[in-house]
């Protein structure tokens, strides 16, 4: 529950000018320099905007994305880096609705010590998701600075993309509750001591909604947290949405705040048409997954939020862009249904 003291506008305010949701702007620059003229088709699946690049294979798409890791928590915690820096590009190949294959690795450290047990991490998080560890790039040096990146390939059959997104789709929150936080940190850990068949099995519910049609986008909740992560999804399209705080799954006993700002190791939002809700939402219950309607897309271009009677405007795509990846002059909601 939110501090009944906190109205929701200076609890939007907050997250709003957050270090997280400050850092996801700063991908402008790199949005600004992307040519996207003459892309059409399976073309703009491979353009920046969704958690992975795809790129067309045949009668599939081979996915293709990279994890940078941020220094002090290498150096601070090697090993669950290691392991995030997995964890964290399977969860992007997921929202893809596909399925991991193998990582590479290049890290800067000057300790033996701890990239031993950076390595470990890494080879602990392939063994569990079962992955391959191909290798990659090492430095190790006296005078280094610390620095780990992840980059991950998989494949899809049928693609949840960004590009999809529509309004009158239904947005869904599926989360992992059964899982505690990371000390004082905003990660919420739900594979400790989980075996890895059931970490696998719990990931394969997204590509097969996908593979059945039932589900059109995704996104996995990233450190921008769960309103920063529905901008990522809503903006390709310039599409907007109205969410209810109320119906979000959250763990007991944590505040609204900090859930919000949550960077869960199991976490995606979804969308979805209205008459598959009922089967998506048994599908994840099929494996403890917490999954709930949230909300509705719009064509609004503005992120509203509700609680109780309060409605604030979180963020107006039209008028201020949040990472600058838009295509709405070629995104097609139908694309999907092509494949």
């Amino acid at each position: 529950m939110a501090d009944p003291q906190t109205t929701l506008h200076d609890l939007l305010a907050a997250l709003r000018n957050s270090p997280a949701m400050l850092a996801k702007q700063a991908i402008g620059q790199a949005a600004a320099a992307q040519p996207s003229q003459g892309a059409s088709g399976d073309d703009l699946y491979a353009l920046p905007g969704d958690d992975t690049a795809a790129i067309r294979c045949g009668d599939q798409y081979q996915l293709l994305a990279i994890e940078g890791m941020i220094p002090a928590f290498v150096e601070q915690a090697p090993w669950f880096a290691g392991w995030s820096a997995v964890m964290a590009n399977v969860s992007d190949i997921t929202a893809m609705g596909g399925r991991a294959t193998a990582v590479v690795n290049a890290y800067w450290h000057h300790d033996q010590q701890a990239t031993d047990s950076l390595l470990a991490g890494i080879r602990d998080a392939c063994a569990a998701y079962g992955l391959i560890m191909a290798g990659g790039h090492t430095s190790l040096a006296a005078g280094n600075p610390v620095a780990l990146a992840v980059a991950i390939t998989g494949w899809a059959r049928n693609l949840l993309s960004t590009l999809h997104v529509a309004p009158g789709q239904l947005i869904v929150m599926a989360v992992d509750l059964d899982g505690q936080w990371h000390g004082n940190a905003p990660y919420w850990k739900a594979f400790e001591n989980v075996p890895a068949a059931r970490l696998r099995e719990k990931l394969e519910v997204i590509p097969r909604l996908a593979e059945a049609g039932l589900l059109l986008a995704a996104k996995d909740i990233s450190n921008a947290g769960i309103l920063g992560t529905l901008l990522m999804l809503l903006e390709p399209t310039h599409c907007g949405a109205r969410v209810h705080l109320e119906a979000l799954p959250i763990p007991v006993d944590t505040p609204m705040e900090r859930w919000l700002q949550a960077f869960p190791s199991y976490g995606f939002l979804l969308t979805l048409e209205r008459e598959n809700l009922a089967a998506v939402e048994a599908a994840f219950a099929a494996q403890g997954i917490h999954c709930a309607c949230i909300g509705e897309v719009d064509d609004s271009a503005r992120l509203q939020v509700i609680q109780g009677q309060e409605q604030v405007e979180f963020w107006n795509l039209a008028s201020h862009a949040f990472t600058g990846f838009s295509y709405r002059e070629f995104a097609h909601p139908v694309l999907l249904k092509e494949h």
